[in-house]
C-alpha cells in the first residue's frame, strides 16, 4: 500500500485538490533536487501554475518532464514532443512522449524526487497513467521518489467496458484494467505499486498528496482542458465510447470546433449530421482531412455517462457502405485501444449491444476485487 502523506489541520472545509494542499507537499520537497512531471492541467486553483508556485517557495526544480501534448499542451494527440527549455523558468524539458516515454539513469541523476501533477480523464487508453507507470518505474529503478499530486477523475466512481488482455499492451494501455477503472490517478499508481505491475515487480517509493473534501460520485469541474481535443465536460463524457473510432475509419471531430463531441465518415451516408475536418490547433492533420463526413451530433447527448455506449459503434458499422472489412484500420490499433481482438470480432459478427457487454461482466467484477483495495475516498451520495 502506498504511503500517504500525514493529514495536517486545515481550516475549510471545501474540496482542495492535492496541488492545492501546499502544507503536505512542501516539507517533502525541502532541500531535495526534483523533477516535475506535469503540463498545463498543473495549476492551483488560483490558476498558478504548480512549477511557478514551487520557484517562488524555493523549490529546487531541476527537470520539467512533459507527457504526450507536451508542457504547454500544443502537441496533437501521437505527435513527438520535443526536448528544450522553458522560456519562462530556463528549466530544462524532457518529453517523456515519443521514443523516449521512460526517464533514463541519466534523466534522473542528481534527482532526489520527481512530483507528478496532470489532470487524468479515467479512462485507459488516455496515456497519463503510462507515463505516470513509467515513471514510478524508472524511480524504483533509480532510487528516487514519486509524489503524486491526486486529483479529480470524471470517470470516477464505476468501472465499464473490455479487461485489457496481456498480448495486447501498449502506451495506450498497460495493464490489466477495464477502460473505465474507477480510480483517481493516485489510486491508480498504488494499485500498479500494489499489484507488482512495474517492470520486474519493482516497487516504487510512492506517496499520494490526497485532495480533500473529494467524494468518488461527485463530479468536479476541470478548469483547463486535458488535452487539445477534450475541451469541454461533454467530450470528457463522450471520450470512452468515441476513442474507439480511433481504430476505425470514422471520424471523431477532430479538426472541427467539437472533438469528440461527434462522429461520421464519407461512407456512412445515412446518419444526419455533417461535418467536414479541418486543420486546426491540435490537430494539425485530421484524419479525414478535408472530407464531408455523415454522422451522429452528440454535443446536446444527455444519456447515462456511467457505462461506455456501444450504439455509435454499432450503428456505423452497420451503415458503413465501403467494403467492411475496411471500417477497422488496417493496423488494428482498434484491438490496442479495445484490449484485445475480441470487440472487433463481436462488432464483425453481429453480437447485440446486450451480449457484447454481458461478455464483459466477470472480468470486471473479478477487477473489482483489486480496485476495492486502493480506494481512498469515500463514495458520497
Amino acid at each position: 500500500m502506498p504511503l500517504f502523506a500525514q493529514e495536517l489541520k486545515e481550516d475549510s472545509p471545501c474540496y482542495a485538490a492535492g496541488a492545492d494542499r501546499p502544507n503536505l507537499y512542501l516539507p517533502l520537497l525541502k532541500g531535495k533536487s526534483i523533477a516535475v512531471v506535469t503540463n498545463p492541467t498543473g495549476k492551483m486553483k488560483d490558476g498558478t501554475f504548480l512549477v511557478d508556485f514551487l520557484l517562488k517557495n524555493n523549490v529546487t526544480i531541476k527537470t520539467i518532464f512533459a507527457p504526450e501534448h507536451g508542457f504547454r499542451g500544443d502537441a496533437d494527440a501521437g505527435e513527438q514532443v520535443k526536448n528544450g527549455t522553458d522560456a519562462k523558468t530556463g528549466i530544462p524539458i524532457i518529453s517523456l512522449y515519443g521514443k523516449n516515454k521512460k526517464p533514463n539513469a541519466e534523466q534522473l541523476k542528481g534527482i532526489d524526487l520527481v512530483l507528478f501533477d496532470i489532470q487524468d480523464v479515467g479512462v485507459r487508453f488516455y496515456t497519463y497513467i503510462s507515463t505516470l507507470a513509467l515513471v514510478m518505474e524508472a524511480g524504483a529503478e533509480n532510487k528516487v521518489e514519486i509524489v503524486v499530486l491526486d486529483r479529480p477523475n470524471p470517470h470516477d466512481g464505476y468501472t465499464d467496458g473490455p479487461m485489457l488482455k496481456k498480448k495486447w499492451e501498449s502506451f495506450v494501455g498497460m495493464h490489466p484494467v477495464p477502460v473505465v477503472y474507477g480510480l483517481t490517478i493516485g489510486e491508480y499508481g498504488s494499485m500498479v505499486n500494489g499489484e507488482g505491475w512495474l517492470k520486474n515487480g519493482v516497487k516504487a517509493t510512492y506517496t499520494v498528496i490526497p485532495m480533500k473534501g473529494y467524494y468518488k460520485n461527485k463530479r468536479y469541474p476541470i478548469s483547463d482542458k486535458p488535452s487539445p481535443n477534450l475541451p469541454n465536460a461533454q467530450s470528457i463524457n463522450l471520450y470512452p465510447s468515441l476513442c474507439f473510432f480511433e481504430g476505425t475509419e470514422v471520424s471523431v471531430g477532430r479538426g472541427t470546433p467539437y472533438p469528440f463531441q461527434v462522429f461520421g465518415s464519407p461512407w456512412t451516408q445515412e446518419l444526419p449530421f455533417q461535418f467536414t475536418p479541418k486543420p486546426s490547433m491540435g490537430a494539425k492533420e485530421p484524419f479525414l482531412k478535408d472530407q464531408i463526413c455523415n454522422g451522429e451530433d452528440l454535443r446536446n447527448w444527455k444519456g447515462d455517462f456511467k457505462k461506455l455506449n456501444l450504439e455509435w459503434m454499432l450503428k456505423s458499422y452497420q451503415n458503413y457502405r465501403n467494403p467492411k472489412q475496411s471500417f477497422f484500420l488496417k493496423n488494428l490499433f482498434f484491438d490496442k485501444l479495445a484490449g484485445s481482438d475480441e470487440l472487433r470480432k463481436q462488432i464483425i459478427a453481429g453480437k447485440t449491444e446486450k451480449e457484447i457487454r454481458q461478455s464483459w461482466q466477470q472480468d470486471l467484477q473479478e477487477f473489482e476485487k483489486i480496485r476495492q483495495k486502493y480506494i481512498q475516498y469515500p463514495d458520497g451520495e
